[in-house]
């Protein structure tokens, strides 16, 4: 087997039914394995050092775990390979990406575990490069809800550009950075707006920044419905596959981003709002009994 063929291996099952393949390209299984093996290695060193904590763990755990599967599921499942030929397949693989597993690997909290599963000296200089005020400058700015949104979005509305988007379609290496900008613009989003301990005062801003996302991929979608003409024609190259033409590939394909998509980062939002208001009602109960 070829170096190029290593790295974009599918096993396909069924005569001449490449859309069958699973994919098994080394750029993607190979993360894939190495984020799991350190995650478990360090959820079980914790485990072990700390037994108090341990139904949260065990909580975390669940959640990285769907996480994990959810985004091999899309990367490494027949959709993936079938999202090649079959656009509304491929705009499935990246909301998988973005709106479930993105959400769920940043509920799991798995740094500090998958930190624990590095050798001492390692975290150690880590912990060092962490503290270079360049990559802090950087951090800042990135990190701030207004900034990830916005990479987020640009993320999202770029790779729809017509012409980078079948460039991607074309060229592994591009989809392979289609998939990572997706993917790791997705976890910063997430990972800025969900809630943690001593954040509560943040709950108005996440709201806000979902809501905007929740209505600019909305929008994408729609435009992607009410179109009359293709805008990735090669992508909708087997669209018969699932009895469709290529124009309804893409009018279901613009549904899935507009509805599914829009309900979880809506629903977000809206779960986000009930918090806020639970937590400004617990703030004010002492100040109101205090007045009486």
């Amino acid at each position: 087997m070829s170096f190029e063929a290593l790295f974009s291996t599918s096993i396909c099952y069924g005569a001449g039914a490449p859309q069958a393949g699973w994919t098994l390209a080394l750029p993607i299984t190979l993360p894939l394995a190495a984020i799991a093996l350190l995650y478990t290695a360090g959820a079980a060193r914790l485990w072990r050092r700390s037994a108090r904590s341990r139904p949260l763990r065990l909580w975390q755990a669940l959640l990285f775990a769907a996480g994990w599967v959810i985004l091999a599921a899309a990367l490494v499942n027949p959709l993936h390979a079938l999202g090649e030929r079959v656009f509304t397949a491929h705009m499935i693989e990246h909301e998988l990406l973005m709106a479930v597993a993105a959400p769920l690997l940043v509920a799991s909290c798995p740094a500090a575990a998958m930190m624990w599963a590095l050798p001492i000296k390692l975290r150690q200089a880590l912990g060092t490069a962490g503290h270079a005020k360049m990559l802090r400058a950087v951090w800042v700015a990135i990190s701030r809800p207004a900034a990830a949104t916005v990479l987020h979005g640009v993320a999202i509305w770029a790779w729809h550009v017509p012409a980078l988007f079948e460039a991607a379609l074309g060229q592994g290496a591009l989809h392979y950075a289609q998939h990572a900008s997706f993917l790791g613009s997705g976890l910063l989003f997430w990972w800025v707006l969900l809630p943690r301990p001593g954040r509560e005062q943040a709950y108005g801003s996440a709201v806000m920044h979902l809501f905007f996302t929740s209505l600019h991929t909305g929008l994408l979608g729609v435009l992607l419905l009410v179109s009359p003409k293709l805008w990735y024609p090669e992508n909708a190259a087997g669209a018969e596959l699932w009895s469709l033409s290529p124009l309804e590939d893409q009018q279901l394909a613009g549904l899935v981003m507009w509805v599914p998509a829009g309900l979880i980062y809506g629903g977000a939002a809206l779960l986000l709002a009930g918090l806020w208001i639970r937590s400004s009602s617990r703030k004010e109960a002492p100040h109101a009994l205090h007045a009486v």
